[in-house]
């Protein structure tokens, strides 16, 4: 984006080059001011100021609640009247809407905004250099804008609730960071939680479940704790709410879902269903089959809804997500069969597209237009839609291409209710890996986009489920750290992480300072574990310039490790590494090396591991290291998306094999699956393979099914694996119609 117009560029420019030309100042895109996101644009004149507090008086239309809030516990900040301030905001109508100028002089600070979100954007940063940076101030000139339009932050209120005070911690986060929009996810499965006046059912059954979930949705068999959960919000607090964003230049975005995700309304109004049945709100998580059906009496329902719900939120989007919608509710009913015929809709993924339409038209018709998941990709794009990618980017990609406005949240960088470490301490979460470093390096928009479609992309968006999240210090614990990467990332053109560390680390105790629940897990050591090259497995860590890496050996004396090489394991035994810089330590890195045959053997694969769940590459499943019982993440275990799991071992020569043992996750709330089978080969040339064992029952009452194949002294020099994909999930299970997945680790050959 540009920041300016052509005549004010032209300006700002002169004024660049002659202090450029004095060479008493530089643009820098990494000097260290304290703020997060990065100002895109810093002129550092290497000067200070002699300033020694900051008196800032308000325009008009600025909220003084909002700004004594952020100054409330920063010392030499401080709100007063026009006369008295050494703060001069002046409005320059030629800045976009978002963008600002701070100018840091000798004796005087100059903000200059279009809007009152850029002054909140300048002050913002002003602020946090004086918290983060510190007197005496630079003398600089910061022109900034940011990267992309749409920097959101979803919550999910449904799964686990959180009350108003909790939601507006959560806007001051936001504004802190110069997020401008909030994704409110009201409503679900297990639980309804905005007040609908005509539908006083919802507030009254939709909103309570009986009881939750107790431990990860894995685990089994499944236990509840008996205790009856919920609460909603009155629309005199919704309307609470909205002002408080809006006075931080916060666009609030409501998501009612459907048809999917719908089993608290039908509870409440089981006429809304396809079945003559009593329905239940859900106390557990997942996908259920209980939907709307798309009759006249749940369009009725939606668009009375919809009339109320609009009232409360002036922006121009209503989320109706449209994710994971399962068919077989409408696959048994005579009435959507019938509906399909009179549509002349091919199947019941055209029902959807058609239900979608539907409401986005009565939606449009009341000024808002739609935003889903991008699940409403199938069966046909409704005409005005904002696609949300959160499957990936595949979808964003494609409503980009067919001129539709999308915002990026794949789950492999944007899903916060993943693990950010891991260590085996962390709180139990849904499952996936992602760290800060990870969020911090992603770029919303992929090269393989053509350049006139990539106007589309308008932004990202971090997403927060609550499954695993009972109370707000577990929202501050998963996304407070991860939000300033994310915040960076959607803001700042020129990212440098090394130079985001040191801003990072302040920020991190600020928060804390303030009693925030935070994470910090930068010196967490992430291993790379080299192994499947035909040489011994060695470790390696890619760690911040400066960090310094100690280990031991079962146990034995602490030693530095040269960090500028791969260490190489030479020993079975317990490694137990450290990382830290300036007196700040990660938590200890724990590896259990257990070195068998096919550690040193050459590993190749058919089919390669899902991005997303690809560890350290191949070697990861023969290291030597078992990946985790609990987490199917990380660098361990590897993902397989509907494809088996092939793999041939080159052990340099003939070799004695007596046992082979496998292990894979079992997770089928998550579309994880044992495989239907295993069967080993060996080959003395490669290329012909003889089958050494086959088994086909394969079963766990765990998450971890370990298998053992005995083949007593078999010499072979290769040895080929075939762990068969178990299919299409089948119905009525999570998932259903879809590939499940196969998670491997570690393939033991002894």
């Amino acid at each position: 984006m540009k920041l300016y117009h052509f005549l004010t560029v032209s300006f700002l420019t002169v004024i660049l080059y002659s202090c450029s030309s004095k060479q008493d100042a530089n643009v820098s895109y990494t000097v260290n001011l304290g703020i997060i996101p990065a100002p895109n644009n810093v002129l550092d004149k290497n000067k200070t100021s002699a300033l020694k507090d900051v008196k800032i008086a308000l325009q008009s239309q600025m909220n003084p609640d909002f700004y004594q809030q952020l100054i409330s516990d920063i010392q030499g900040v401080s709100l007063v009247d026009q006369s008295k301030a050494n703060v001069i905001l002046t409005e320059f109508k030629n800045l976009e809407k978002e963008g600002y100028q701070l100018t840091i002089e000798n004796d005087k600070i100059e903000i200059s905004a279009g809007s009152s979100t850029g002054f909140q954007y300048g002050l913002t940063s002003l602020i946090q250099m004086v918290q983060h940076h510190g007197f005496p101030l630079p003398q600089v000139v910061i022109e900034d804008s940011p990267k992309f339009r749409y920097r959101g932050m979803h919550l999910d209120v449904a799964r686990h609730f959180f009350g108003v005070a909790d939601v507006k911690k959560y806007l001051d986060y936001m504004a802190y960071y110069k997020f401008n929009n909030f994704h409110w996810h009201l409503t679900e499965d297990q639980g309804w939680r905005i007040e609908i006046k005509k539908y006083p059912n919802l507030q009254e059954i939709a909103a309570y479940r009986k009881e939750t979930l107790i431990g990860h949705y894995n685990d089994q068999p499944h236990k509840f704790d008996g205790k009856r959960y919920g609460g909603f919000y009155t629309q005199e607090e919704v309307k609470e709410i909205v002002a408080y964003a809006t006075d931080r230049n916060i666009n609030v975005i409501p998501e009612i879902e459907m048809p999917g995700h719908a089993q608290a309304a039908i509870a409440a109004y089981p006429e809304l269903g396809c079945e003559n049945k009593k329905y239940e709100v859900a106390t557990k998580w997942g996908v259920f089959e209980d939907v709307f059906c798309p009759n006249e009496v749940t369009f009725t329902f939606l668009e009375d809804v919809m009339d109320e719900v609009i009232t409360l939120f002036p922006g121009k989007y209503i989320h109706i997500g449209g994710d994971e919608c399962p068919k077989e509710a409408w696959k048994k009913s005579a009435f959507c069969q019938n509906l399909i015929k009179k549509q002349n809709l091919k199947d019941e993924h055209g029902l959807q597209s058609y239900f979608i339409q539907r409401m986005e038209k009565y939606i449009n018709s009341k000024g808002k237009q739609i935003i889903g998941w991008d699940e409403i990709l199938e069966g046909g794009l409704a005409p005005n839609a904002t696609v949300m990618s959160w499957r990936g980017i595949e979808g964003g990609l494609e409503a980009a291409r067919q001129d539709h406005d999308v915002i990026m949240t794949p789950g492999t960088h944007c899903y916060f209710d993943h693990y950010q470490s891991e260590s085996p301490d962390e709180p139990v979460a849904i499952g996936g890996y992602t760290t800060v470093e990870k969020v911090y390096h992603w770029e919303p928009i992929p090269d393989s986009l053509a350049e006139d479609k990539r106007k589309y992309i308008l932004g990202g968006q971090s997403n927060l489920w609550s499954e695993y999240i009972k109370a707000y210090s577990g929202v501050e614990y998963m996304v407070y750290a991860r939000g300033m990467a994310m915040s960076e990332a959607l803001w700042s053109s020129n990212k440098d992480y090394t130079a985001f560390l040191p801003r990072y680390m302040k920020h991190n105790d600020y928060w804390k300072s303030k009693g925030a629940n935070m994470a910090f897990h930068v010196y967490d050591l992430k291993p790379m574990v080299d192994a499947g090259k035909g040489q011994p497995v060695s470790i390696s860590f890619m760690i911040p310039e400066g960090t310094e890496v100690q280990y031991s050996v079962n146990g034995g004396a602490s030693q530095k490790m040269d960090t500028q090489k791969p260490l190489d394991i030479t020993e079975n035994g317990n490694y137990a590494f450290t990382a830290g810089k300036d007196g700040r330590n990660g938590k200890p890195l724990l590896l259990d090396f257990d070195l068998h045959k096919a550690t040193s053997a050459t590993l190749t694969l058919e089919h390669d591991a899902a991005k997303q769940y690809a560890g350290n590459g191949p070697g990861s499943i023969i290291n030597g290291i078992k990946g985790s019982d609990e987490k199917y993440g990380g660098t361990e275990w590897l993902g397989f998306d509907g494809v088996d799991a092939i793999g041939i071992l080159d052990f340099g020569k003939p070799t004695e094999i007596n046992n082979v043992n496998f292990r894979f996750f079992k997770g089928e709330g998550q579309w994880i699956y044992l495989p239907k089978s295993i069967e080993v080969f060996g080959s003395e040339d490669g290329k012909t393979f003889t089958s050494l064992k086959k088994i086909s029952e394969i079963a766990t009452s765990t998450k971890i099914a370990s298998i053992n194949i005995d083949i007593k002294n078999n010499q072979t020099r290769y040895l080929k694996f075939i762990a068969t994909n178990y299919g299409t999930i089948p119905e009525g299970s999570q998932g259903a119609g879809h590939k499940a997945w196969l998670f491997v680790n570690e393939v033991v050959v002894k």
